[in-house]
């Protein structure tokens, strides 16, 4: 494999990374618009880990992904009780809020940018987006993910079943922020510098429309959102200026044709009834 093209696999490795951050506070029906801000906190705080207190990579990572979760934990239990444009409007600010924190924070390099001492081969950072889309498949076959739906659906009816709809809620928000923690602690061992402008808004709204184009109805919808938006930009290449132009078009033509995703629940079960009618 050349160079060129493990550089577009791991970029498409922590597209889908961020993508399931996203995706799973959206199937309890939260979007979140400051996901770059827990990925930044995931890099910085592994990235000082490693280089300040000598601590190995098994241990910096999990920790950044953990004071990601953490910090989500304390955040939804105010930010929560906003709903729809409100709650995208609060972790907008929230977001921009931690993204300025680290722009100014000397001990980390400012808006100089962090040094990363520790490196993360690309086949470590390839298989560790395989085992968040694995981790996603498992929580989607458990009540877990069935409860993240009812309430996305219904979150009235799902509390008066018994469920503890605002635990869950948290929960979803919280997971979401790790794996984005997990993801920004990769991304900055892997290439070894880390620069605050990087955690910027524009990356949470391509997160967001990774999912929303792959569609929210099932696990694998922002997989395929991620692998659309990473690989057709370097198909369109040759096109050089005008590649940028087609992309945008055949996005629109996308949701025009389909509002709901390239991938939804009644497109995969028409696939499995082709499937087994073949077997018969």
């Amino acid at each position: 494999m050349s160079g060129y093209q493990t550089g577009v696999l791991v970029f498409l490795a922590f597209n889908v990374i961020a993508a399931y951050s996203v995706y799973l506070p959206m199937a309890a029906g939260q979007l979140n618009l400051g996901i770059a801000g827990f990925m930044a906190i995931g890099a910085y705080t592994s990235a000082y880990l490693s280089n300040e207190l000598g601590w190995s990579m098994l241990a910096s990572v999990p920790a950044g992904a953990l004071a990601s979760c953490l910090l989500a934990t304390v955040v939804a239990v105010p930010v929560l009780r906003t709903h729809g444009i409100y709650l995208a409007l609060a972790t907008f600010a929230l977001g921009q809020i931690i993204a300025a924190v680290f722009l100014n924070l000397e001990v980390v390099g400012a808006a100089a940018g962090y040094p990363v001492s520790e490196y993360v081969s690309p086949m470590v950072v390839v298989a560790c987006a395989a085992g968040v889309v694995l981790l996603m498949v498992f929580l989607s076959r458990t009540r877990y993910g069935l409860y993240l739906t009812a309430i996305k659906n219904d979150a009235t009816v799902t509390d008066l079943m018994g469920v503890n709809v605002r635990g869950m809620q948290i929960s979803a928000f919280a997971i979401g922020a790790m794996v984005a923690g997990f993801g920004g602690a990769l991304y900055g061992h892997h290439y070894s510098f880390i620069e605050a402008q990087h955690f910027n808004v524009l990356l949470s709204v391509f997160t967001v429309l990774y999912v929303l184009l792959g569609g929210t109805q099932t696990v694998l919808g922002p997989l395929v959102g991620a692998v659309f938006f990473t690989l057709l930009p370097e198909a369109l290449r040759a096109s050089d200026q005008w590649r940028y132009v087609i992309f945008a078009a055949l996005i629109i033509l996308m949701m025009l044709l389909r509002p709901q995703g390239l991938l939804t629940a009644s497109l995969l079960r028409s696939l499995g009834g082709r499937k087994q009618g073949v077997q018969q």
